[in-house]
């Protein structure tokens, strides 16, 4: 299994993380992809991947809560570190997107943010992992404008309805990252999922340290408990565990 979506360089990690990877390990976890957040936690992120070489594998971006007066130079700073990395070590644009939950005081900011970070994607022919709540509207309508550029990416934490998934599985270069959420007691999701979105779109993920599927909820999250997120969804798609290990991990070749 392969875990897309992992803040493992965090703080919260900081004091074990030697024994986190490995009980990941245990479990089956054979890739952790690690979004960044801004400019001044990329430095943490790089050493953090490059203490687990082959393991760990980096994102670059500014993510959507982050985005504040300064995002044009913050995002110019972060440019110019990805056109520089001659190691090619990124393997996406990410953690990026459109977050109106709390407020929308930044929103054109941030879908300007947005705009520019999908350049980047274009540019260096990267995925996208996009980070989206309260703003699909707005999200697919950016996508749209740019449908004939072939981008390709995860929609982060997907947890929306029907007719949202819909709309995210017209773009055919584009997974649904899936998390703890399918676990949860009131969770709508296994029956969107069941309902309209075939295994072939979906990936693993933790958010880890956030979103602790059941029963570890209200604990801090790690790779390891993907185990429970893969075990749901072989119940959902009524599959063998391994089925849904091996095609998950084939719909991670858009990282490549």
């Amino acid at each position: 299994m392969i875990d897309t979506h992992s803040h493992i360089d965090g703080p919260e990690f900081a004091a074990d993380i030697n024994e986190v990877i490995l009980r990941a390990k245990t479990a089956g976890v054979e890739k952790i992809y690690v979004p960044a957040i801004d400019l001044k936690g990329l430095p943490n992120l790089i050493d953090t991947c490059q203490h687990y070489p082959k393991y760990l594998f980096p994102m670059i971006g500014l993510h959507p809560e982050e985005v504040k007066e300064d995002y044009n130079d913050i995002l110019k700073q972060l440019y110019t570190f990805l056109k520089n990395d001659k190691s090619k070590r990124f393997i996406a644009v990410g953690e990026v997107g459109l977050d109106f939950y709390w407020d929308d005081t930044f929103k054109s900011q941030q879908l300007d943010a947005l705009e520019q970070q999908i350049h980047w994607a274009i540019e260096f022919n990267l995925p996208l992992m996009l980070h989206v709540r309260k703003a699909y509207n707005e999200v697919i309508e950016l996508l749209e404008r740019h449908r004939k550029d072939n981008l390709r990416g995860v929609f982060h934490c997907f947890s929306a309805s029907k007719e949202i998934a819909e709309h995210l599985l017209s773009f055919p270069n584009f997974m649904l990252g899936i998390g703890g959420v399918l676990t949860f007691k009131n969770s709508n999701l296994p029956e969107v999922l069941k309902a309209i979105v075939p295994l072939s779109r979906i990936v693993l993920e933790t958010d880890s340290p956030y979103m602790a599927p059941i029963p570890y909820r209200g604990k801090r999250n790690e790779s390891a408990f993907i185990f429970e997120v893969a075990k749901k969804l072989s119940e959902v798609y009524n599959c063998k565990i391994e089925e849904i290990s091996l095609q998950t991990n084939k719909n991670c070749n858009i990282f490549t």
